[in-house]
């Protein structure tokens, strides 16, 4: 079955989640806004987004199932919320709710890992069906290496629920901590057996910034959890990953199917030819236009079944 293990959405009202003045003026959010055809009212864009998020699950006719994600909210270190610096949050109940009302959904859970009550949280989300967990330190605002995440780790590893992790450059939502984006960083979590999906391999956006790849390509090789998704990697600023992913047999067996809907999927032209990429923008369902791509480019078989295997998914959304 094609999996997606890498699918956001967002919530603006009490109770499924909100998001910050920053973010709802930034430029990544005002061109969702206007190609979503958003009002900036909460709750119809809610709605919306909601209707939006079905629509194109269910008319991706090439895509068996969804990981649809979960955004917790910042927590300081000692375990409190910190409402002035969190930007976008949706609660794990919305998207527990949104699995429920459509069979295509799986439920990611978000759980920051220093809040008081993290681990009491991931056990509730097990309970509810979660198949994995989400984090993006450098917008939730926390160090993967910190002490106070191995408690979860072990719960994690106990409960074999993978862990995607954000690595790399971050350009849609707002940063708070731009040294947490190496995968070296999610070593405490290998140790302790969790299985690890690298968000993104690592990859940049801009020249200018860090590259993570070739700690991402180090890692990938020596540890056989470690795994890392292609969520975004059709962004034309992260193609040139593609160079060194593609081209590495013990490479290409760690990679994990994820979009990142709703960033879009641009196909890279000079590796499909101008004539199938620009059939390809054609295409208005960003979740199929970035399988399709992915099949251009030749991702095998065992790709494809990858997220289905380490999510243990055999069921739900398939057919």
């Amino acid at each position: 079955m094609i999996l997606d293990c890498h699918v956001h959405v967002s919530a603006f009202t009490p109770g499924h989640g909100s998001m910050s003045a920053r973010l709802l003026n930034s430029l990544p959010f005002t061109f969702m806004r206007w190609r979503f055809g958003l009002d900036g009212e909460g709750a119809s864009d809610e709605i919306a987004v909601r209707d939006l998020l079905f629509r194109t699950i269910d008319g991706a006719r090439v895509l068996d199932a969804a990981v649809v994600l979960a955004f917790d909210a910042v927590h300081d270190l000692d375990g409190k919320l910190n409402p002035a610096r969190t930007h976008l949050y949706v609660t794990n109940d919305y998207v527990i709710e949104l699995a429920r009302r459509n069979p295509k959904i799986l439920f990611a859970a978000s759980i920051h890992p220093y809040r008081n009550d993290a681990v009491a949280e991931l056990e509730r989300c097990v309970a509810a069906g979660a198949v994995m967990v989400k984090w993006l330190p450098i917008v939730q605002d926390f160090n993967p290496a910190h002490p106070k995440c191995i408690a979860f780790y072990e719960v994690l590893a106990h409960f074999g629920i993978p862990l995607l992790s954000h690595t790399g450059s971050e350009h849609a939502l707002p940063n708070l901590d731009r040294t947490v984006a190496d995968p070296m960083l999610l070593m405490e979590a290998l140790r302790r057996g969790v299985k690890v999906i690298a968000a993104h391999c690592g990859t940049r956006v801009f020249p200018w910034e860090v590259d993570y790849v070739p700690n991402w390509a180090r890692m990938a090789r020596e540890h056989e959890h470690l795994y890392g998704d292609t969520a975004a990697l059709n962004v034309p600023g992260r193609w040139y990953a593609y160079d060194t992913i593609l081209k590495d047999e013990a490479l290409r067996g760690k990679l994990v199917h994820g979009s990142d809907w709703p960033i879009v999927a641009v196909p890279p032209p000079l590796r499909l030819g101008w004539e199938s990429a620009w059939k390809l923008i054609g295409d208005r369902n960003w979740l199929r236009r970035d399988i399709l791509i992915k099949q251009r480019l030749g991702f095998d078989d065992a790709y494809w079944q990858r997220a289905g295997i380490l999510l243990k998914i055999g069921g739900k959304g398939a057919g």
